[in-house]
């Protein structure tokens, strides 16, 4: 099969020459296009419903973490300070979630090609440690000190914090279920993807079940007269902030190292590859969310033989083409067309492989090696998706 030669951006329907040249003249370099327009609306869109999410749940928790503060130095009760703590590193973490929203949609520039969407991951990934280090690492400390010094308070003492906490039980709970109905109008688990949304069903749930926690201590501290029951529920709250850092840290981070698009994403895109009469056989296909909604694929296809040069890149912009329409995510895909029989025998082709989100590492490593090509391979062709 004849080399193909290096293939530039594939032509958007409609677009004039004049447009197409910046892509031209700065090479490798260039930044990605912006998406669809149609792609762009619903996302903007999104994030509007998202911003008022996170606005909503702001204003619910600089209110609350006020009042269990002022409650909690009344009182002198370690769950209910504890949940002030649990307040305030929410408020501070919508803040980041806030500024997720904004700087993820910033358009793609020559020092970041692939845009700026994993800002969104970044900013996750803070509020997940101030949710431990403020909310969990005070909480830790309230329940200790109460341990070690005892704790005295008086019956309006425990009636002011109780009625704080059911004040807080009220408002955190309106703040969840106005998150957990946008997760329900984003499509399910699909809303659950975005890490800002995500963060803030993880915290009102948290703070529902934290706020619960504190009245059950305190109700028991007031009937025994034992600082225990209070202690350990501050203990508790603790506990609970750790496990939710942890768990919005993981997912973060995993979104910030390059993880994989979904499965069912990757088997749809492999079947579309594999239903091209002009391919032979797909050695590899890779996939990496590089933002919320925008996913790179890349894959090593072999193409039948006996195509000139004008045919495989004419076939290449059509499958490219096609992806970008079957799966509008896609909005960087490249294509390595290669003759699998010479890189076979070169001993520099893997066989046959796809990348799933929870596969192996050697699975994912299959066909990764992309650089390592003589003058008997056609040059990997890329374009943004979205033609």
């Amino acid at each position: 099969m004849p080399d193909a030669g290096p293939s530039g951006p594939a032509e958007r329907p409609g677009s004039s020459p004049a447009s197409r040249e910046p892509a031209e003249s700065s090479g490798p370099c260039t930044p990605a296009e912006a998406p669809a327009e149609s792609g762009d609306a619903s996302s903007h869109h999104a994030d509007r419903r998202t911003r008022v999410t996170v606005l909503v749940a702001l204003a619910a928790n600089l209110v609350i973490a006020a009042a269990k503060a002022v409650g909690g130095l009344f009182s002198g009760s370690p769950a209910l300070l504890s949940e002030a703590a649990h307040s305030v590193a929410d408020s501070l973490n919508e803040v980041f979630l806030l500024a997720a929203l904004r700087r993820s949609r910033r358009p793609a520039d020559a020092r970041h090609p692939f845009g700026y969407g994993k800002e969104r991951f970044f900013w996750s990934l803070l509020a997940a440690v101030g949710i431990f280090v403020m909310g969990g690492c005070f909480s830790f400390y309230q329940g200790v000190e109460a341990l070690r010094g005892g704790g005295e308070e008086s019956q309006s003492g425990y009636l002011a914090g109780l009625i704080v906490l059911g004040v807080a039980l009220v408002s955190e709970g309106a703040s969840l279920l106005r998150a957990l109905y946008q997760v329900r109008k984003q499509g399910g688990s699909k809303g659950m993807r975005d890490p800002a949304l995500r963060t803030v069903v993880a915290e009102d749930g948290t703070a529902v079940l934290g706020v619960t926690l504190a009245m059950a201590g305190m109700a028991l501290h007031m009937v025994t007269d034992q600082v225990l029951w209070e202690a350990s529920a501050s203990l508790a709250i603790g506990a609970l902030l750790v496990y939710v850092a942890y768990r919005l840290g993981r997912d973060a981070r995993d979104q910030l190292i390059g993880q994989a698009a979904d499965s069912e994403m990757c088997d749809r895109i492999r079947a579309l590859l594999d239903a091209q009469p002009e391919i032979d056989s797909v050695e590899s296909l890779l996939t990496m969310e590089i933002g919320l909604d925008s996913v790179l694929v890349a894959a090593r296809i072999d193409l039948v033989p006996g195509m000139d040069s004008e045919e495989v890149e004419e076939v290449s912009e059509r499958i490219k083409r096609s992806v970008s329409h079957l799966v509008p995510q896609a909005e960087q895909i490249y294509l390595d067309v290669t003759d699998s029989r010479i890189a076979r025998r070169d001993g520099r082709v893997d066989p046959p492989a796809v990348a799933h989100p929870h596969g192996s590492g050697e699975d994912a490593g299959n066909g990764a090696d992309t650089g390592d090509r003589d003058d008997r391979d056609p040059a990997a062709t890329g374009e943004r998706g979205g033609a």
